[in-house]
């Protein structure tokens, strides 16, 4: 039983980490942090930047619930760590590889969840300062992005049956 209570926990924290990536991207990376964030907006040389500090600012929750979970025999603590780091699987997975091509994979995917996140990701990227961001969240595509990418694939059927 204690098993399934440790998956539980993990799951649900790791669903409501999509609502604390959105209220931290929006109010600490586009706010107080923006030095660090403003950046990953601006290109520059190199292929590190100083945003990718929020990967180790963002990990010290989750090691150190797991850490503690651990030694104190806390299993929920643990199972609360393990969520956040699964998240931050799934956000590196979606963020650096899917959109931003770190590495080459999915690079030509015709699958209507990629290209909605790919395309609320460049509305967010649009907005080369700190103000008038949108779209701040990262594994939820936004009603209106999945709409444009299911009206651009049907108007691509369309040309193509003419």
């Amino acid at each position: 039983m204690q098993v399934v209570w440790f998956f539980l926990i993990m799951l649900s924290v790791f669903s409501g980490m999509e609502g604390v990536t959105w209220l931290t991207h929006k109010y600490v990376m586009h706010g107080f942090l923006w030095y660090l964030h403003e950046d990953h907006h601006k290109k520059g040389p190199g292929v590190f930047e100083k945003n990718d500090s929020f990967f180790l600012i963002f990990s010290i929750p989750s090691i150190l619930c797991i850490l503690f979970g651990t030694i104190d025999n806390k299993p929920w603590l643990a199972a609360i760590g393990a969520g956040i780091a699964l998240y931050g699987f799934a956000y590196f997975l979606v963020h650096d590889i899917i959109i931003h091509q770190r590495i080459k994979l999915f690079s030509r995917s015709d699958n209507l969840y990629i290209k909605g996140i790919r395309w609320a990701h460049k509305m967010h990227h649009k907005h080369l300062c700190k103000e008038d961001g949108e779209s701040f969240g990262m594994l939820v595509v936004a009603k209106k992005y999945r709409d444009k990418v299911r009206a651009d694939k049907k108007k691509q059927a369309e040309t193509k049956v003419i």
